[in-house]
């Protein structure tokens, strides 16, 4: 699969590259973030350094940084679990501490999705992209359903946080919701 180079207002995403591993690893060992998005993983410096050089040759998903004017790296957004016979894949995105907030993410998704349910050779001719969010990150959930994601499911107390358990409300878009939800806003 060609990695694309994907162009917004307020930021392009583009294949990740050896050198976004100071930043990426700035990414993984960030509490906050690691504790929005559900991750246990510890990793070591060199797994982040490997994973920076080799994951754009990888076939079976999409992994894109995410820049803006100055190629900084500011996050990563990730089309993983692709299932080419249904159409579907699982979104993830993280974005490097102080760079919440900021629209960064909400344009990144808009542009993946773009691509994901765009025919191909333009695309990858996707119908479904799910996705998976803890109730702990209210502000990512109405993100999501700002871009169309609509609420399939809840795994109730599915993930540690601190001392208490949350919820993993399991959410979904597909290619005529993205598209509503596209003619609305513009």
């Amino acid at each position: 699969m060609d990695k694309p180079v994907l162009r917004g207002e307020m930021v392009v995403l583009r294949p990740i590259r050896a050198d976004d591993a100071d930043a990426m690893w700035e990414m993984v060992n960030d509490p906050e973030g690691m504790r929005l998005t559900g991750t246990t993983t510890v990793f070591s410096r060199d797994q982040v350094d490997r994973w920076c050089a080799g994951v754009s040759a990888r076939e079976d998903r999409l992994d894109l940084a995410i820049t803006h004017g100055t190629d900084e790296y500011l996050g990563e957004i990730v089309l993983n679990e692709m299932d080419a016979y249904a159409r579907s894949a699982n979104l993830r995105l993280v974005l490097r501490p102080g760079q919440r907030g900021r629209g960064f993410g909400g344009e990144a998704i808009s542009l993946v999705l773009g691509h994901a349910f765009a025919e191909p050779p333009e695309g990858l001719g996707l119908h479904r992209v799910s996705l998976d969010v803890l109730s702990i990150n209210p502000r990512a959930r109405m993100l999501y359903e700002s871009l169309g994601f609509v609420v399939e499911g809840r795994l109730r107390e599915s993930h540690r946080d601190g001392d208490f358990w949350c919820d993993s409300i399991v959410m979904a878009v597909l290619e005529d919701d993205f598209r509503a939800a596209q003619a609305t806003s513009a």
